[in-house]
Parts: C-alpha cells; structure tokens; sequence
C-alpha cells in the first residue's frame, strides 16, 4: 500500500480485515477518473455539453453548486534535457480550474489549457458524476466513452495524413569502382 493512499484516505488504511479491499476500491475509482479526465481533457467543450445535455434528458442530473468558480491562472513547464537530465523550467501554460460539489457531497475538480472557464466546470462537473454511485455509470456511457471513440478517430484521422506525407529515402549504389 503506497504512503499517499494512506495519508489521503487514512480511513481506506484501517486495519480492519477489508482494508485492502477498500485500497483496491480506492485505485479503481482513481483509475476511472483519471481515465475520464483524459477524455475530457482533449474534447471540445460543446461536445461534452452536447453529452450532458442528452444524459439530462434522460435522467435528472442532481443540483449541483460551484466551490470554485472557473478561474483562469499560469502554470510552470518543466522539462529535462534526454527525459532524464536535470529539470529546467520550459515556460509558462495558461490553464483554467473549476471545482463543483453535487447535492450527495461528491466534490469533482476540472483544469483544462487555455482559458476556457465553461470547459473547467464542465470537467469538473463531469468528474463529480463518475464519482457518484447513481449517475457514475450513466456518465462513462453516454458522455465519455462516445467522446473517447471520437477522440480515437480523430487521431487515426491525422496518423493516415501524416503516413500519406512519409518518405522514404534509400540510397542507390552505382557501380563505380
């Protein structure tokens, strides 16, 4: 069990005889929502409002409230010379942050680049929802996986147009000699 789980959720690190079951427990759900923020992440942010708007016409969504409001703030690149040099600071990234808590305590956090405070909160709401035990399920089906799979052809998309550009270079030996 790694030190952070335990300072994290001491309760998850009780010695009770399913405490591994709550840590295991614990590293899916994180697992699940990291996998989502990568999704989120990358999609438009009216693709993910389209999604939450059709999952609210078939379920309703719970109330929700902002504990943060989107901000917009920089933060520091860090890069390493070889991916394994010592650190230097690359530059500067603007990035926008939301925090959003429903009505059943689930707190969801969202942070995107850019300036794009609507996006933030559209995560953030979106991360507070797979969180949730009622509408967690709803959510990886009907916002994230479908964006997921654009995600995906978009990307095989732009892989065919950059092999359609590849060139291949040989050399020719000439018979001097």
């Amino acid at each position: 069990m790694k030190l952070s789980i335990i300072i994290d959720n001491f309760g998850a690190a009780s010695l009770s005889s399913n405490s591994g079951t709550k840590v295991t427990q614990h590293n899916d759900q994180q697992a699940q929502r990291k996998a989502a923020m990568a999704v989120l992440a990358h999609a438009e942010a009216g693709e993910i409002a389209a999604r939450l708007r059709d999952l609210a016409l078939d379920l309703a969504l719970p109330d929700h409230q902002d504990l943060r409001a989107p901000e917009n703030g920089l933060v520091m690149l860090r890069g390493r010379a070889g991916g394994d040099g010592a650190p230097f600071n690359l530059g500067e990234a603007t990035v926008s942050r939301a925090a959003v808590r429903l009505a059943g305590g689930e707190v969801g956090f969202g942070y995107t680049l850019g300036r794009d405070g609507e996006k933030a909160r559209l995560i953030a709401l979106c991360d507070a929802l797979v969180q949730s035990l009622d509408f967690g399920a709803a959510v990886e089906r009907d916002v994230i996986a479908p964006l997921r799979e654009q995600l995906m052809i978009r990307r095989k998309q732009a892989a065919a147009e950059t092999a359609a550009t590849k060139v291949d270079f040989y050399t020719m030996v000439r018979g001097e000699g």
